[in-house]
Parts: C-alpha cells; sequence; structure tokens
C-alpha cells in the first residue's frame, strides 16, 4: 500500500505555495469523510471575531503541517549519513496530517469547556471505526496504532514524534506562519527555509545546527508575540467566556429537566459527556451555530440573551485589574449579587497564563520541552544556555487579570464596588 501515485496531487496554498501529495495513502486519508470534516473547523476558535480574516480551518493547517513534514524528511533523505530512520517516513507524515483530527467545535474554546483534550479524540479516531482506520489499516495491519502513539507521544522512536510535537516541531511553525497571514498581523512571520535547513537527526531526536540559532530566536520572539498579541486578545478571551457560559447554561439546564424547544443530535451526548465517537464526528461549527440561533428563542433569559451576544457579537466589556485576590473577587461577586445581577454570568474574572496555549519555557528535566542546538565538535546543549535572548523570554508569567462584564448591566453595581475597581470603569 505504500505506493506512489502516478500523479503527484498538489494543493495551491496561501502559506507554503503548493503542497504535494506523492503517496497513494496520503491522497486517501485527505479524502476520508473524518479529514474533510476539518474543513468544518476553524483553526483559531472564536478569534475571527477579533480579527476578522481569521476564518481559516484546521483543514487548511493539517495539510501545512504534513508538508513541512514531508519537507524535513525529504531534507534528511537526501543525506546519505543523517540518521533519519527512513522506514518511519509514512508513520511520520501521517502522524502529521492526522495531528488535529480530533479537534470540536471552536477548538481549544470548545475543549476548556467540557475538559476534553482533542489529541484524546484524535486517538479514539484513529484506533475505532472509521474510514481514517481503514486506510491506515491497508499499509500494515497494526499502523492505526503506530499512528495513534507518535499523537500520544508514547511511540518508541522519539525522533518521530519531534516532528509533530516538540517546541521547535511543523505543528507550531505551520500554525505561527498561517495565523500572522489570515489575522493580518506580521508578528506570525518566520524564516522557515533557514530553520528546516538547520534541523538535524541526532542521537534518537531533532537538534538544530548552532549556525541556524538566529533563526530560532527569532521563531520564538514571533511565537511570543503571537500569543500576546493574538491568541491571549482580551476580545478574543470575551467571545471564548461567552462560549463556556452559554455551554455551562446548557448544563444547569439540563439538570433542571428544562424542556428545551430546539435541540440537535448529538448535543445532548456532549452535554452529558458520554458522545461516542460516531456522534463526536457530528459535531461541527455549523451545528453549534445553527443551535445558538434556534436557543436565542428559548423561554430561558440567559440562555436566550448569551447566544444572542454571540452571534451579533456584542461581547462583555473589560478592564484590565493589576493586583487582584481572591477576597476582592468575593466583594466583587457579592456585589453583582446584591442588584440582582448573576454573579456567575455576569461577570467573569479571567488570567490569561491559564490559557492552554505554551509560550517556550525550557524544563531541565526534559528533553521533550527543549530546543537542543548543536555545535561543530556534535555537542549538544539547550539553546537558552546560548542565547540570551531565549533566556530572556523563558519563563516569563506575563499576564494581568481581566474583568469582563455586559456593559449594560454595570451602572447598577458600579458603586458598590471596590474603589480600586469602579475608577476603572470611568477612565
Amino acid at each position: 500500500m505504500q505506493q506512489q501515485l502516478t500523479e503527484e496531487k498538489v494543493f495551491k496554498d496561501p502559506v507554503h505555495n503548493y503542497i504535494h501529495v506523492q503517496d497513494v495513502a496520503i491522497w486517501r486519508l485527505i479524502n476520508t469523510v473524518e479529514f474533510q470534516r476539518l474543513r468544518r473547523i476553524r483553526q483559531l476558535g472564536t478569534t475571527y471575531l477579533t480579527f476578522h480574516g481569521a476564518e481559516h480551518s484546521r483543514f487548511s493547517h493539517s495539510l501545512g503541517v504534513y508538508e513541512i513534514t514531508r519537507r524535513i524528511i525529504s531534507q534528511f533523505e537526501r543525506s546519505k549519513d543523517s540518521g533519519w530512520p527512513k522506514e518511519e517516513r509514512m508513520v511520520a507524515l501521517c502522524a502529521a496530517l492526522l495531528h488535529d483530527l480530533g479537534h470540536g467545535p471552536f477548538s481549544h474554546s470548545i475543549e476548556e469547556a467540557f475538559q476534553m483534550h482533542h489529541e484524546e479524540w484524535t486517538c479514539r479516531i484513529i484506533l475505532g471505526d472509521t474510514e481514517v482506520n481503514a486506510v491506515l489499516r491497508q499499509i500494515e495491519p497494526d499502523f492505526p496504532e503506530k499512528v495513534a502513539a507518535v499523537i500520544c507521544k508514547t511511540y518508541d522512536k522519539p525522533i518521530v514524534i519531534n516532528l509533530v510535537s516538540s517546541p521547535l516541531d511543523a505543528d507550531r511553525m505551520d500554525y505561527l506562519l498561517r495565523d500572522a497571514h489570515f489575522t493580518g498581523v506580521n508578528y506570525g512571520t518566520i524564516d522557515m527555509d533557514r530553520i528546516l535547513r538547520m534541523l538535524r537527526p541526532h542521537d534518537g531526536r531533532i537538534v538544530v545546527k548552532e549556525s541556524g540559532m538566529h533563526a530560532v530566536e527569532d521563531y520564538l520572539m514571533s511565537r511570543y508575540q503571537m500569543y500576546w498579541q493574538v491568541y491571549f486578545h482580551p476580545v478574543t478571551r470575551s467571545s471564548e467566556i461567552l462560549l463556556r457560559q452559554i455551554f455551562r447554561r446548557l448544563k444547569e439546564l439540563v439538570t433542571q429537566d428544562y424542556e428545551f424547544k430546539f435541540m440537535l443530535d448529538p448535543i445532548p451526548g456532549l452535554l452529558a459527556g458520554n458522545l461516542s465517537v460516531k456522534e463526536y464526528l457530528m459535531l461541527d461549527e455549523a451545528l453549534i451555530q445553527t443551535s445558538f440561533a434556534q436557543w436565542r428563542n428559548e423561554k430561558d433569559s440567559v440562555l436566550s440573551d448569551l447566544c444572542s451576544r454571540f452571534l451579533d457579537r456584542r461581547l462583555y466589556k473589560y478592564v484590565e485589574i493589576e493586583n487582584m485576590d481572591m477576597g476582592m473577587i468575593d466583594e466583587v461577586r457579592e456585589a453583582f449579587l446584591a442588584v440582582g445581577l448573576h454573579p456567575h454570568y455576569d461577570m467573569e474574572i479571567d488570567f490569561p497564563t491559564d490559557l492552554p496555549y505554551d509560550v517556550f519555557r525550557p524544563d531541565g528535566h526534559s528533553t521533550e520541552k527543549q530546543i537542543l542546538l548543536l555545535d561543530r565538535h556534535q555537542n549538544v546543549r539547550e539553546i537558552s544556555e546560548v542565547s540570551d535572548i531565549v533566556r530572556s523570554i523563558s519563563g516569563i508569567h506575563r499576564g494581568k487579570y481581566h474583568m469582563y462584564f455586559p456593559h449594560n448591566k454595570v451602572e447598577a453595581v458600579k458603586s458598590r464596588l471596590p474603589a480600586e475597581i469602579r475608577q476603572l470603569f470611568d477612565k
């Protein structure tokens, strides 16, 4: 089954120019129903409500990760003594292509709402009764298990995992370039060609030739800027908070035996936390947004208001708070409650370092989180030991508390708030 297509297939791509497909198995995987579903999942969740161009999909990102991985492997294979295990080519390419197969609607936002992990769903889909599983089994009977092991980081060859999941992997390089392109910012522009030329297999993992350090520094700075200017953007967080509150309210109404006017499968299973793989694959953003459009006509005023706010982009406003402790948070909640506002739906405290994104922080106890440089004497050192720039941003715990609230309701409570918070509303 590891045969080549009689004619190479290409996808025209705004980031990589062309994406090349040469293998029959890769072409068949792209055309499975599970992979095509990723066209209906936005790469950046609710970020399109902040950066209007951010409409790109997990489908295009997954193709991009595959293409970068293909280029890295081709480069390794051109070197006779590279140390790359050539028999792992298809495992790496399939894992790169399928690594985001388990993402749900609005990506990380829905994971946060339901404490789900897309990697777990990716592995369940790969190992389940799916078209993807059937294609992989045509390569080898145990091939789905191999691909799932790479994605779940249990594969016995760390060098393969490095390609798909590491601080300098194909996944991160593609989403930085792609997200910067579609949000219209310049922070994520990196010299990917230079980085790829400097990658080397060494002692069973991927390292960077020391002469490529400056390109990696630029990559890490770009990543740092993208997190704080795009991924952690407080307006995007406002839309994510609304999304989380909608699902919180839905779960509360289900426990109260509320009779919904409208409910599509498989949302009851999602709310109950007992979805099958087949049901999970029914979830996409079209289904969720259709439900939101209907729920704004529900008789429950909280659910109706939240859905209307999300669909019509009437997001919560926010104020930045430098120093906040639990006592102050309790005082604010009591003030909201005293004037008849809901302390859990009309106000939310958010701290962005709790988000599921990883600004580079080298870990001295694990090479999985490290970027290693290879010098001309074949010695390996962690990049922050060599680079002043990387050392300056490593381990930074930056972030401020943000208090989110519906602007049309805040006047009723403002006079009861602590003075240090009240004055923020007047700025």
